[in-house]
């Protein structure tokens, strides 16, 4: 078992009018992910209202703040049971069979242009093997043909962008490997989490975006960025791309500071608690979903 202790503050300071937020920075409950404890202080009093998305998990925050300054501050304790799989064994899944909830993502989305990524995705991938090896090579590739590299995007840059400037950050790779494996009819999903475990030359903690992909009968964790340990990753939300799960959404006048990101994983071999670790392993936090018949 991998336990993350999780700390999140997000500062603001907010206009005469007021503003309204919406924050995704909740840890998801999944079959193979449990939040033990969690803690939410707001420094204003006010209300706020938290739901869960009935289609994807996520825990959605609402709130409403006045002017002058807001601090937001979350902090978990959670446990990840990873389902393990060979990923010599995980197939891809043909159109025919995907599950209803899975269908929607094999189509474009705004960041996710696969449409004009066909010509390219069966050049490169179209003859390798289908399954866990051909998404393999797919993020193999993105890692190839991108560089990471802070502050040269932006909140419109899109897959295709990336594909022309070949720099990002862990969004951009996200992106880019979501479109190649729907160009292909592979259903693949946008996640954010933390980002434990990144290279410190990078920056300190920050939030990390990447990719789940359904195999056989489940959605299966891969890190086109190649900057963290999937093993550590705490999945907040997950959509078709950063659209559908961006940590803060804000309407209104805004100054934000630079969010501030902790992780720490606890080492207790006595309870079963081992550190994060990279693996050739197939990983995934999500339940099973049964294969439509055909």
């Amino acid at each position: 078992m991998i336990r993350i202790q999780l700390q999140v503050d997000l500062n603001y300071e907010i206009d005469a009018f007021g503003a309204d937020f919406v924050f995704n920075i909740h840890a998801a409950h999944t079959a193979h992910q449990t939040v033990t404890q969690e803690r939410l202080d707001i420094s204003q009093p006010v209300v706020s209202q938290l739901h869960t998305e009935a289609g994807t998990g996520n825990r959605i925050l609402r709130l409403h703040a006045g002017p002058g300054p807001l601090r937001v501050s979350y902090s978990a304790t959670v446990d990840l049971h990873h389902y393990r799989a060979d990923p010599s064994q995980l197939p891809e899944v043909p159109v025919r069979r995907l599950p209803p909830e899975v269908i929607g993502y094999i189509y474009p989305s705004r960041y996710c242009q696969s449409d004009r990524l066909l010509r390219l995705a069966a050049n490169e991938f179209g003859k390798l093997w289908q399954g866990h090896s051909r998404v393999q090579a797919i993020q193999d590739w993105v890692q190839r043909h991108v560089a990471f590299t802070s502050n040269t995007t932006n909140a419109s840059t899109s897959a295709v962008d990336t594909l022309i400037e070949q720099v990002g950050v862990c969004r951009d790779f996200a992106h880019l490997m979501i479109a190649l494996c729907r160009a292909l009819n592979i259903p693949a999903r946008f996640a954010t989490g933390t980002d434990f475990g990144a290279n410190p030359e990078l920056g300190p903690p920050d939030f990390h975006a990447y990719v789940e992909v359904f195999l056989g009968d489940r959605w299966y964790i891969f890190d086109p960025s190649g900057t963290a340990i999937p093993m550590a990753f705490v999945r907040f939300g997950t959509g078709r791309d950063a659209a559908d799960c961006a940590f803060a959404t804000i309407f209104g006048g805004v100054r934000s500071a630079a969010p501030i990101i902790n992780a720490w994983a606890v080492n207790d071999a006595g309870q079963g608690m081992t550190l994060p670790v990279q693996t050739r392993e197939a990983l995934s936090t999500s339940a099973a979903i049964p294969l439509s018949p055909g």
